[in-house]
């Protein structure tokens, strides 16, 4: 995909200052399984994605997987975890292996975790996404394989970060997923074929939705008693930037990078308006609404419309509108897609020219896995850091350009300097949040057209 004359260029450009440093240690990486086959996993992060997450890998019928170790900041986190797999798995001989010793409590549990590792294992990153890259750079460091949820940034520094980071890893020839698993689906990627083949025409337009109720946990309540500002941030991690990137990055990343995969680019500009209602007494740091209008290259526009409020109408789509007709890229959900193709721009029975076959039988979830842990046991060239990063960022974009009311660029989000999260690597249970309530209890949260440069005070 190329925005620019020379991509790949301004991508290294744009990490190249956080490049120096970023790595310590230089491990000889393998990519292999261990002696009987065996990879090793080790789950960090161990809320419903990171179990999600290891139950499909475990899952995959294509030589033995096995679960060595797990790590969390929550013990009733780890524990829940553990039980979930267990009854999945418990009876399955050698998908489980995680005795007491290996079940790691704390900021520093993912280098534990990791330390049960050989080069060219496993280990799955998933944590709120404002850790990612420090746990990918100790990942590196170790030699070993990544499965890393989206999103994989929160703000630019952290992009330059990844992209910095991920030098190494191409280098070291570490296979890295990147939990998008809409790439994955099979309906979708005909439906991208056909798109470039030019089965709707020239793309003109494309419009995402992703409007619900209250999702996650968007809307963080006020901190009770007998928990630090830190943890109860963690634990309500959608309701805070520098942990999430907030509702925008974690809930509207799939539809905006699915869009620009049929677009097959990313956008260059961004402007959007938002806005917080019937708030109560929610202390998040999110708007309700949000709606972005992207500009490609080429003018052609993607515009993006998200909502968490209740009694709304409610929609879970992307579509994509050409010359000729419609292509539906989903319908009401991640997955099945529904995928289809239509003579024109109503979405009526009469005018369906092409639709994937129904039921979907190959979840993207799964896919996702057959397809790194192949390239894993194939030792195939297998990396989705640098996409992943650009849907991060651009969705960071859309974001920025709600809370700041300005419209902003892909280059000027690159190389934002408002860094969320300073020193985020060293933080432990002893430590003040890197964002810090009022005397009220509130946080900073954005003000457009007030505070123009950075997304809050």
């Amino acid at each position: 995909m190329s925005n620019f004359s020379d991509r790949r260029t301004f991508l290294k450009t744009a990490g190249a200052a956080a490049a120096a440093g970023a790595m310590a240690t230089d491990l000889a990486a393998g990519v292999h399984a261990d002696e009987d086959n065996t990879i090793q996993l080790a789950l960090v992060g161990c809320g419903g994605r990171g179990t999600g997450a290891t139950t499909n890998a475990l899952s995959v019928d294509a030589g033995p997987v096995r679960l060595v170790a797990m790590a969390d900041v929550f013990e009733g986190n780890l524990k829940n975890s553990y039980g979930n797999l267990s009854k999945s798995f418990g009876d399955q001989e050698g998908k489980l292996d995680v005795p007491e010793d290996r079940k790691f409590i704390g900021f520093d549990g993912y280098q534990k975790a990791m330390d049960c590792l050989k080069p060219g294992d496993i280990v799955i990153l998933t944590t709120p996404p404002g850790f990612r890259w420090v746990h990918y750079k100790y990942a590196i460091e170790r030699g070993l394989n990544v499965f890393m949820e989206k999103p994989i940034t929160v703000d630019g520094p952290a992009t330059r970060k990844m992209l910095a980071l991920n030098e190494k890893a191409l280098e070291k020839n570490l296979k890295v997923g990147v939990g998008l698993m809409c790439r994955h689906c099979d309906a979708r990627r005909e439906l991208f074929d056909r798109i470039q083949s030019g089965e709707i025409g020239e793309l003109t337009m494309l419009r995402a939705y992703r409007m619900a109720g209250p999702t996650g946990s968007a809307a963080a309540p006020p901190k009770p008693e007998g928990i630090s500002d830190l943890m109860h941030q963690i634990k309500h991690f959608h309701g805070f930037l520098w942990l999430s990137g907030g509702a925008v990055s974690d809930f509207l990343i799939h539809n905006i990078d699915e869009s620009c995969w049929m677009k097959n680019d990313w956008p260059v500009e961004a402007k959007a308006c938002g806005g917080r209602h019937y708030r109560g007494d929610t202390i998040d740091q999110n708007f309700d609404t949000y709606s972005i209008e992207y500009t490609f290259a080429d003018g052609t526009k993607l515009f993006v419309n998200g909502r968490t409020m209740p009694g709304c109408h409610s929609e879970f789509a992307s579509y994509a509108h050409g010359t000729k007709g419609l292509g539906i890229i989903s319908s009401r959900s991640h997955w099945p897609s529904r995928a289809r193709i239509y003579d024109g721009h109503n979405a009526t029975k009469e005018k369906l020219v092409w639709e994937y076959p129904q039921p979907e039988r190959h979840n993207p979830y799964q896919a996702e896995w057959e397809h790194l842990l192949a390239a894993v046991r194939d030792d195939a060239p297998y990396n989705e850091v640098e996409r992943g990063a650009m849907a991060s960022v651009v969705t960071s974009m859309g974001r920025m350009a709600a809370h700041t009311g300005q419209v902003i660029t892909l280059e000027q989000m690159m190389n934002c300097e408002h860094e969320f999260a300073p020193g985020i690597e060293e933080l432990t249970f002893e430590s003040d949040s890197p964002v810090m309530p009022n005397a009220q209890g509130k946080y900073p949260i954005p003000y457009p057209g007030l505070i123009k440069n950075r997304e809050y005070a």
